[in-house]
């Protein structure tokens, strides 16, 4: 792929993406006016977990507590019975308290808008700092999930090894205008397209872009 037809690819990704549902911690920034406290949960509650388990686990937490302060008051099983079956819930449910009490100790339960502090907090990893960043306080960011860095280096846009690797190298080459919706442009398309074993490529419509890296099997 050539860094060029980028801008054709997210043309073209925005269209196909349009028939499947919004990745759910861009529905919870939407839905609350983009509470940066709220994607962060939400954030961390989705990591390792499909998004409809994540959405009405929110919903059961969110029901009992909004804010920092009010859901460091919350027992442990609490927040683990109202998150259930996310995955890692009991470290999830000991990382948000953790989270809350750092943050009404440090910020007055205020969420950082830095990526550096952010990675200061418990369970929080670039993702998910990225995520609130963007999401969360719309400023410039991208983040890097698995199929972010998947189809990158499916595509033959970058060449690295790891998500933090293809954050880097994004940076360094994704136009700056696409950093905060690239995520949320790639993860539907990943989910439904792109898959990581045998993607459907008789379907995808960047047959004339894409190099296929990797791809050994396809449908």
């Amino acid at each position: 792929m050539q860094a060029r037809d980028i801008h054709a690819v997210i043309r073209t990704v925005k269209r196909e993406i349009a028939r499947w549902p919004e990745p759910i911690v861009g529905v919870v920034a939407r839905q609350s006016g983009r509470d940066p406290f709220l994607v962060l949960i939400s954030c961390l509650l989705s990591l390792r977990t499909k998004d409809k388990t994540t959405a009405e686990a929110g919903v059961r937490l969110f029901a009992l507590a909004g804010t920092a302060s009010t859901m460091q008051k919350l027992t442990t099983s609490a927040i683990e019975q109202a998150i259930y079956p996310v995955g890692f819930y009991r470290t999830k449910a000991k990382q948000i308290q953790q989270i809350c009490s750092r943050l009404l100790e440090r910020s007055d339960g205020l969420v950082p808008d830095r990526i550096d502090e952010l990675l200061t907090l418990p369970g929080v990893g670039r993702k998910t700092a990225n995520l609130v960043v963007t999401v969360g306080y719309g400023k410039p960011g991208i983040c890097v999930d698995i199929h972010v860095h998947r189809i990158s280096n499916r595509w033959g846009y970058v060449e690295t090894k790891n998500p933090d690797e293809t954050e880097q190298t994004l940076r360094k080459k994704l136009p700056r205008k696409y950093w905060i919706t690239f995520n949320d442009l790639l993860v539907p398309y990943g989910q439904n397209i792109c898959q990581p074993i045998s993607p459907f490529c008789s379907q995808c419509k960047l047959v004339n872009y894409c190099d296929r890296v990797g791809v050994t099997r396809s449908r």
